[in-house]
């Protein structure tokens, strides 16, 4: 397990966090493994008692009744799950399928496309955006995805013959939905996230993250990171899962917000989500962008998910898609933007919070050990078996 960096509650929590019905996941030491955890007031209460597992405490439909009980037993102050002195703070998730939908923004939509003709070399990036970004651009802003404008749109790119497979499922009927990461390899906030040392071009994914229920509603949202290899895919898409899906590749974190009077799917549909990268070499890059651009409402995107044709008894976190791929120069003119080891990656939305990682190799972060049948005996042991 990997130790939190330096963090604090306050810089985590959103904006109003008094409001904000939270829940998380939580390594303590006093009880010897996971627990899902709601917090109140800068303190975690466990909800072991309901549920021992974060999936099966969002499957019941009593769910709000149940986290409001007020004798819960006290596992500490929040910050003590951050500086280590009471456990640490994990991904806000375990059972659950981990999926992504790809492609749902136009600023993203036109890096993929980007990284398809440059054939992955951050060296042609530069050359291809000039080319294609006054053309395609222009072109997706405010299209809807399967709509009658995104058809004339695909016809006119098919004449000039700049249509691409990234523009089908960004702005065709289909969504592209896939695998992020395992049930319970996700990493949590104050982590490490991974990036391949075959990759030399790479970047955070800033996402929103919705949590659903297996019968396909939607509970609440938290915040993501979906480390990409821009030049793994740019090589070819057959290569997503080796772009997508490497050690410590996911960030999840730091909370789930459900969804309640205080804030609603509409608050969700206005969010805004920033990002901000560090790194020790004085390198600063900061960006914004609103949910309000998404090609697809995130209902649909779940429609496409989970249906008669295709079920998650566990329920599932879908990250809805990066808003922007940052594209400024590091390495030297043209080169964009890439990673660098050491860097400090904040993801924030003032209604989620802020989810704070740190960069390293994937063969230098702490190796995934603790897997479902972990998870199993650690419970069983515990004497949790039947809350499971």
């Amino acid at each position: 397990m990997a130790l939190q960096q330096a963090l604090s509650a306050s810089a985590l929590l959103p904006d109003d966090e008094n409001r904000a019905t939270l829940l998380a996941r939580i390594w303590s030491d006093r009880q010897g493994g996971p627990c899902p955890a709601v917090l109140r007031k800068g303190r975690l209460f466990d909800l072991t008692g309901i549920s021992a597992t974060m999936s099966g405490l969002l499957e019941r439909h009593d769910l709000a009744a149940a986290i409001a009980a007020g004798d819960l037993p006290d596992l500490g102050a929040l910050d003590d799950f951050l500086d280590g002195t009471a456990g640490h703070l994990l991904a806000p998730v375990d059972l659950q399928a981990v999926k992504a939908a790809g492609v749902t923004f136009a600023d993203s939509m036109l890096e993929r496309v980007i990284e398809e003709q440059a054939r992955g070399d951050s060296a042609r990036a530069q050359d291809v955006r000039a080319r294609l970004a006054p053309v395609i651009g222009d072109s997706l802003r405010g299209v809807r995805a399967g709509s009658d404008k995104a058809g004339q749109v695909k016809a006119l790119l098919q004449e000039m013959g700049l249509w691409s497979q990234y523009l089908e499922v960004g702005i065709g009927p289909d969504a592209e939905i896939f695998t992020k990461a395992q049930p319970m390899s996700a990493v949590g906030c104050g982590d490490k996230v991974g990036i391949h040392p075959m990759s030399e071009w790479n970047n955070p994914e800033p996402e929103v993250v919705l949590v659903v229920r297996s019968d396909g509603t939607i509970l609440g949202a938290t915040l993501g990171n979906d480390v990409n290899l821009r030049d793994v895919e740019g090589r070819s898409a057959l290569l997503l899962g080796k772009a997508k899906d490497n050690n410590a590749s996911c960030a999840i974190g730091p909370f789930i917000r459900l969804f309640d009077d205080g804030f609603t799917q509409g608050d969700l549909d206005r969010l805004r989500v920033s990002l901000r990268v560090e790194g020790e070499d004085g390198f600063v890059m900061t960006g914004e962008s609103p949910m309000e651009a998404i090609s697809r409402s995130p209902a649909d995107l779940v429609g496409q998910l989970l249906n008669r044709s295709h079920q998650y008894p566990d329920g599932a976190v879908l990250f809805l898609g990066t808003m922007f791929a940052p594209v400024k120069d590091r390495r030297g003119a043209g080169q964009g933007f890439t990673h660098e080891v050491g860097d400090r990656v904040e993801i924030a939305s003032p209604r989620l919070g802020r989810l704070v990682n740190w960069v390293d190799r994937t063969d230098r972060c702490p190796p995934w050990d603790f897997g479902v049948g972990a998870l199993m005996r650690n419970l069983v042991g515990r004497g949790l078996g039947e809350r499971i």
